[in-house]
């Protein structure tokens, strides 16, 4: 089992940046399927970006593109989530998860396939 620790978040103006981090202790990412998900009050997890750890291959909601962008430091074992260009509606609580030893393909944001949640990040952008 691996721990998923995150870090990063808060409160921003439209316009501004944050970035997120999603540390893995137990556990040295290789070919795994690492996703961020945000979810609001009263709404399902949504998926927001994902990254194979295998190839670096990522994916990306169409309401993020150009704006978010994920990437992984492996002197760190940690997946960032760079997001810039922010708006109100990304405010959110945000989760990575980790599905291990397995491609993300066209489930990445799906939720029920993640075993390994980190404990959440609130983001709140404000107008």
């Amino acid at each position: 089992q691996v721990q998923l620790v995150q870090s990063g978040g808060g409160s921003v103006q439209a316009g501004g940046s944050l970035r997120l981090s999603c540390a893995a202790s137990g556990h040295t990412y290789f070919q795994d399927c690492i996703s961020w998900f945000r979810q609001v009050p009263g709404k399902e997890r949504d998926g927001v970006a994902a990254i194979y750890t295998g190839a670096g291959t990522t994916y990306y909601a169409d309401s993020v593109k150009g704006r978010f962008t994920i990437s992984l430091d492996n002197a760190k074992n940690t997946v960032y989530l760079q997001m810039d260009s922010l708006k109100p509606e990304d405010s959110a609580m945000y989760y990575c998860a980790a599905d291990l030893r397995l491609r993300c393909a066209s489930s990445w944001g799906r939720s029920s396939r993640f075993e390994n949640w980190g404990q959440g990040t609130q983001v709140t952008v404000s107008s």
